[in-house]
């Protein structure tokens, strides 16, 4: 009933022990609280919060135009309903390393697991995008540096994201990799890579946790997660798939409405009352309170 009853710092030590099992693990994006706790319910081990699907329920493009309080209390939202470890995307940190250090710990008393930081010039976009610039090493390093002094839980996954292989390369990704983790990453997203060679070659040259993203329509093939599994892939997101999906059925429906009249054709893919009413556990409130819950769903809904 009401939020999770894990609290921040035991989902943190249970995302430590995830990413130290040996075994790949998925983390599907959520778009909203109740899909982190459907993405619960699944049986998935963890809740990846993308900044773009961020940017995008507000109406924006991914372009680095969402705040940092935007963003901590939209994660916090999420990840407080579910009892999984919940990993946000902080963009470029939101400024200079002195933002970057408030951020980690805002997002610290929001509640998440840990996050990623970029090394994308402001205004940033998408990493699947072209016509990305990423910013010097040393710039890059600060951030870093400025993200692990700040934490106040040793626990909190501080991740470096590179952009530097679509600018420079596969040898300047792997040597950036390595340099962030020099500098205090305790995992390595390399972004946009192109097959799984590269995924590998990433992976050989650092010792911490290594994140693929697979997201649709993109630089990176959808590679399975055996075959993710197959090169040491640590940690695979879906980061905008239900987003996608959800929005996809959304127009769908509209569609129908406007050329039908009526929703009637579309409510047997729609989720029921009863399971909606389900996911949300009226059931726990009406034990709490009687007076919250005391009537009968319809079979059909």
């Amino acid at each position: 009933m009401l939020y999770s009853k894990s609290t921040p710092e035991q989902k943190r030590i249970r995302l430590r022990e995830l990413l130290a099992s040996g075994e790949v693990q998925q983390f599907p994006g959520a778009f909203n609280p109740l899909s982190a706790r459907l993405i619960e319910e699944k049986g998935f081990p963890g809740v990846y919060i993308s900044g773009a699907v961020l940017a995008n329920d507000l109406g924006l493009p991914d372009i680095g135009l969402t705040t940092l309080t935007e963003v901590a209390a939209r994660a916090g939202q999420i990840a407080r309903m579910t009892e999984l470890p919940a990993i946000v995307d902080a963009d470029t940190g939101f400024g200079e390393p002195m933002n970057v250090a408030r951020t980690v710990q805002e997002l610290e008393n929001a509640g998440l697991a840990g996050c990623h930081i970029e090394d994308q010039v402001n205004p940033k976009r998408c990493g699947h995008l072209d016509g990305k610039a990423v910013v010097d090493l040393d710039t890059a390093l600060k951030r870093i540096r400025a993200a692990a002094e700040a934490r106040r839980d040793p626990n909190f996954l501080i991740m470096a994201r590179t952009d530097v292989r679509a600018s420079d390369g596969l040898d300047a990704a792997v040597d950036r990799a390595k340099a962030l983790v020099d500098a205090g990453a305790d995992a390595i997203f390399p972004e946009a890579m192109a097959s799984l060679e590269e995924f590998q070659a990433v992976r050989n040259a650092v010792s911490v946790p290594v994140l693929a993203n697979m997201t649709e329509f993109g630089k990176s093939r959808l590679f399975t997660v055996e075959e993710l599994a197959s090169v040491g892939i640590n940690l695979v997101i879906y980061p905008v798939t239900l987003l996608r999906i959800a929005m996809g059925a959304a127009e769908r429906t509209l569609e129908a409405i406007a050329a039908h009249g009526t929703q009637e054709d579309q409510v047997e893919k729609m989720l029921t009352r009863s399971r909606l009413y389900e996911l949300v556990d009226y059931e726990a409130y009406n034990r709490f309170d009687a007076g919250v819950f005391n009537f009968q769903v319809p079979g059909r809904y």
